[in-house]
Formats: C-alpha cells, sequence, structure tokens
C-alpha cells in the first residue's frame, strides 16, 4: 500500500479511536486492535502530527501516581473524519472503475 494513503488512514483510525471518549497510547492500540495492529512506536508519531495539526488535544491526569497523557478529539478532528468518508466514497468509485471486468473478457 502506498505510504502517503496508508499514514492518512492510520490517522483517521486514531481520531475515530478517540471519537467516542478520550484516551491514552496502550488504550488506542488496544481498541485498533481487532481492525488494525499499531505498535507504540507508530501511534505516538501520528499522536504528535494531530496535535501539531490541530485534530487532538492533550492533557494529562494522574493515575497511579504518574501522569498519563490523555488524547481529546478536536472539531477539526471530527470534521477530518468526516472529509475520510468523503474521500473513501471517491476512493471506492475509483476501485471499482479499476476492477470491473472489461466487457469484452
Amino acid at each position: 500500500m502506498d505510504k502517503q494513503l496508508k499514514r492518512g488512514m492510520l490517522d483517521v483510525c486514531v481520531l475515530k479511536a478517540i471519537k467516542s471518549e478520550d484516551s491514552y497510547g496502550y488504550r488506542i492500540i488496544k481498541d485498533m486492535k481487532p481492525y488494525v495492529e499499531i505498535s507504540e512506536s507508530t501511534l505516538y508519531p501520528i499522536l504528535r502530527r494531530l496535535e501539531a495539526s490541530q485534530l487532538i488535544s492533550v492533557y494529562s491526569v494522574e493515575h497511579n501516581g504518574r501522569l498519563r497523557k490523555y488524547y481529546h478529539i478536536t472539531q477539526s478532528g471530527l470534521q477530518r473524519i468526516e472529509d475520510f468518508k468523503t474521500e473513501w466514497e471517491e476512493i471506492m468509485t475509483i476501485y471499482e472503475y479499476v476492477t470491473k471486468e472489461d466487457d469484452n473478457e
């Protein structure tokens, strides 16, 4: 798969993982696991990129004597998910065109 396409898809997957409630790194990985495998070394750069793009915000909460970073989706992040859905419809139309059988075959 094209690296840029996969990167964009992973970004949207992470946004989806925190759409319904704020979450932290390990839980995001766990929630995504049934759908896509992602490692910590892949997740944290995505989270930093999403934060820099203002698609998520980050805050810390003390948990068992340590600070745990929580990630919250912003309005821009919610809009990115909606934009992806629209883009995906276009991608599926292209896929159908490319994979359809020729009439002569």
